[in-house]
């Protein structure tokens, strides 16, 4: 476990059914938000093994799907999931009612060049690579079959579902939630720039080194990860690297910086909402989650929460960078606080509540009759 969107998402579920236990392959406390102290977290034999993340990363396959194996929860009638991958390998009766809520498919499976293990190997690594990868494709797929129902993040993490998995069943739409309370508006932003995020391969923080050793301007970056050492020693004097930081640490970085920067395609992104959370507008790049969750600019910057650009370049963000500094002080702090909001936690925690207790109403009475 650690602090990021999937696990804010196991924990509204333990909000909405606080009396259900946690089934999970590994729990490190001071890895995580404090509040999963409190809950009842059973682990697999992993745990004993696994003592911090970078080595829970490097044995995940295959260690992860025969650990989360020796879970058995055939005593269950519901089985509540999340993720995109070992979830699906524990032991289900046939007699329960399965709900997956699914980021994405099995990345690493169905998408292997976002990883830098595989896109900066050579061809013939890649092609030994490409042989596990088909083999676990196929693990996947079976066990995809396995879910009653399936939760989407949007429509388009929900076409992949449908494509990759063959999911007949409609597949109901639930953004993830952003804990908007934990987040405040600052009277008097400083001049920083902001990023939060692990820092991987496919999260392109590099590129926002690029652009901002170009720029000047001062950008603190928050997070760590497996390629921290080499994105760290690109960055000139003007930009900061942290980590490690409390939530009150965190929330008041975010109500003070200038912008969000977030230059990647991911599936959903809590942190653009974080900002929003804080009044604060994104600058990002115009793909993925953030069409679903963000208002771009158009004609009127006061009921916009984001400025998107094009292309995945230094060039595209430092030109957006200049754009933001023309309509900066349109936006409107106070509306963008209010855009937040209708992504809180306590809708998502009654959404999802409601899903499994109207499809448990109607597995009950289709059990009754057949």
């Amino acid at each position: 476990m650690c602090r990021a969107g999937g696990e804010q998402v196991a924990l509204c579920f333990h909000k909405a059914f606080p009396d259900a236990p946690i089934y999970t392959q590994c729990y490190q406390p001071h890895l995580t938000f404090p509040e999963f102290k409190e809950c009842d977290i059973r682990t697999t034999w992993l745990q004993n093994i696994a003592k911090t993340d970078n080595v829970m990363k490097k044995l995940f396959f295959p260690l992860g799907i025969w650990a989360m194996q020796s879970h058995d929860l055939t005593d269950y009638d519901v089985v509540l999931m999340s993720g995109t991958h070992c979830a699906k390998y524990v032991k289900l009766s046939p007699k329960s009612l399965i709900i997956s809520y699914s980021f994405t498919p099995f990345r690493l499976a169905w998408d292997p060049t976002s990883y830098a293990q595989y896109a900066e190997s050579g061809l013939l690594k890649q092609k030994m690579f490409d042989i596990v990868l088909g083999t676990l494709r196929e693990i996947d797929l079976k066990a995809a079959q396995r879910p009653d129902f399936f939760i989407g993040m949007t429509e388009e993490t929900a076409g992949r579902l449908r494509d990759t998995y063959r999911v007949k069943e409609p597949i109901e739409i639930i953004n993830p939630p952003v804990t908007v309370n934990n987040f405040y508006v600052s009277e008097q932003p400083k001049s920083y720039f902001l990023v939060v995020s692990r820092l991987e391969y496919y999260k392109k923080v590099d590129l926002v080194i690029d652009a901002f050793n170009e720029l000047g301007y001062p950008l603190i970056i928050v997070g760590k990860g497996l390629q921290a050492e080499e994105i760290k020693a690109r960055a000139k004097s003007n930009i900061t690297f942290l980590s490690g930081l409390s939530a009150s640490e965190l929330a008041d970085l975010y109500a003070n910086c200038r912008a969000f920067i977030f230059p990647q395609h991911e599936d959903y992104g809590i942190t653009p909402l974080e900002a929003n959370a804080s009044g604060r507008p994104v600058i990002a790049y115009g793909a993925g989650g953030v069409l679903a969750t963000q208002i771009p600019v158009e004609n009127d910057p006061s009921v916009a929460t984001a400025l998107y650009f094009k292309e995945q370049t230094v060039s595209d963000l430092v030109d957006a960078v200049h754009q933001f500094e023309q309509v900066e002080s349109y936006f409107d702090p106070y509306f963008i606080r209010r855009h937040a909001e209708k992504f809180d936690e306590r809708i998502f925690i009654e959404k999802i509540r409601n899903f499994v207790k109207n499809k448990y109403s109607l597995f009950k009475r289709q059990s009754t009759y057949s």
